[in-house]
């Protein structure tokens, strides 16, 4: 079988200083100040989707400097991204969606985090739910679960808990009559405070993981604005609690990814990230440009009379761009490899391949965004430092993505392949 994509296997199947946060508090039900359900209709394929995306990246980069110094999270810009379909590019053309590429989503982004990484960070959750639907999700699931989608519908994540063994599950989901009932808290609720939906796992009575996702006004759902790193910052990322909050049973994901073997969903979870790195690469070009363009003065000593002319202005500018440039083609060929593995319909070999081909894309991009940010100093003096341009948002921003997932193990990981044919873990994290 040759298809080009899963969507495509599915269609024949079916046809200032930033603010410190004083004291955490609970969201409302209901914060988002856009009105609901504004949705563009259904996007014949990704090209259509990249055109709306054109016309609504540059509004989203126009503040996002600014935002972030103010810690203001853009709910009504997260929302019109939903409305416009630009969570949809996987949904298959059977369930009423473009029928696009793991790519098409990539590059997408890419772009978007190009403007602002943040919310192309806290949205990640609405790519695993389609890639997840996919691979594993029953019909009902994915009729389900592609019309929130196409609807406008924002999917956000009750993430790791803190404590114990990383990745460990303390939280718990008990059966009562023809419901379940959970109790838990969870941090790194990436995207929750925006979403329509949050999505999380807890241990049943005979300890086994449950995947389950619930409405975000459902009672006993709690979330918490007390996401306070050093860089996305407007992730929306803090904690979720579960307060014996109902679970109906149509809530339940029966069939929810296994740890123990290869499947195509971890790998676009960790390529994304990739992804998210390439874009603050790119962002640090497009922030160094214009400062050595608008601001930067020559040094005393230079030849030049704008430094725009300083031929150390032009070369450092010159790596930057390189950082960006290598960094996009790596992590694109990495989702090509995934797409590659859809197409030979998940084999073991393929899915091997792409992992470590995710791996080594993540590492790359981890080290061309931390780089491009640092270099983007280099073309100005100190003024470059003031808070007001707000270029250390680029390197915050890499290094708190950068530690989602040590590099080392990355970098460990592709060399052990290429040693000894051994494949990575078949954790989350590859």
């Amino acid at each position: 079988m040759s298809l080009h994509t899963e969507a495509e296997r599915v269609n024949h199947a079916v046809a200032g200083t930033a603010s410190p946060i004083a004291e955490p508090s609970p969201i409302p039900s209901n914060p988002h100040p856009a009105p609901r359900r504004n949705s563009a209709p259904a996007a014949a394929d990704a090209a259509e989707l990249f055109a709306r995306a054109a016309v609504l990246l540059p509004e989203i980069g126009r503040e996002a400097a600014e935002r972030e110094q103010a810690r203001e999270l853009p709910y009504a810009l997260v929302r019109r991204i939903a409305e416009a379909g630009l969570l949809t590019f996987r949904i298959p053309k059977a369930y009423g969606g473009p029928g696009g590429s793991v790519h098409d989503v990539i590059r997408f982004v890419i772009d978007l985090s190009a403007v602002d990484s943040n919310i192309a960070q806290a949205l990640r959750p609405n790519f695993g739910t389609v890639e997840s639907l996919l691979f594993s999700g029953s019909e009902a699931e994915r009729q389900r679960g592609f019309a929130r989608l196409l609807a406008g519908d924002i999917f956000g994540n009750g993430g790791l808990e803190r404590g114990g063994a990383h990745g460990a599950v303390s939280a718990r989901i008990r059966r009562d009559g023809a419901q379940f009932r959970v109790t838990g808290t969870k941090y790194y609720s990436t995207g929750a405070l925006y979403a329509d939906w949050i999505s999380s796992i807890a241990l049943d009575d005979e300890g086994k993981e449950t995947a389950f996702t619930v409405p975000r006004e459902r009672a006993g759902v709690e979330l918490i604005d007390d996401f306070d790193t050093i860089g996305q910052r407007l992730t929306a990322s803090g904690t979720t609690r579960f307060h014996d909050t109902v679970v109906e049973a149509d809530e339940i994901r029966p069939n929810y990814i296994p740890r123990d073997r290869r499947n195509p969903v971890y790998p676009l979870f960790q390529l994304f990230l990739a992804a998210v790195e390439a874009g603050i690469a790119r962002n640090a070009l497009h922030d160094a440009v214009q400062f050595a363009r608008e601001h930067a003065r020559p040094i005393r000593h230079s030849s030049a009379s704008r430094s725009v002319d300083d031929p150390y202005v032009q070369e450092t500018v010159g790596q930057i761009a390189s950082q960006a440039y290598a960094a996009e083609a790596t992590v694109l060929r990495a989702a090509d490899a995934i797409d590659a593995a859809w197409a030979d319909d998940l084999s073991n070999a393929a899915l091997t391949e792409a992992s470590v081909a995710v791996a080594q894309a993540q590492y790359f991009a981890v080290e061309a965004a931390l780089r491009a940010s640092e270099l983007a100093f280099d073309v100005g003096g100190a003024s470059a430092t003031d808070r007001r341009h707000n270029i250390d948002r680029h390197w915050r921003n890499a290094r708190t993505v950068a530690n989602h997932n040590p590099r080392q193990w990355k970098a460990a990981a592709s060399g052990a392949w290429h040693l000894k044919a051994e494949g990575p873990p078949t954790t989350g994290s590859f």
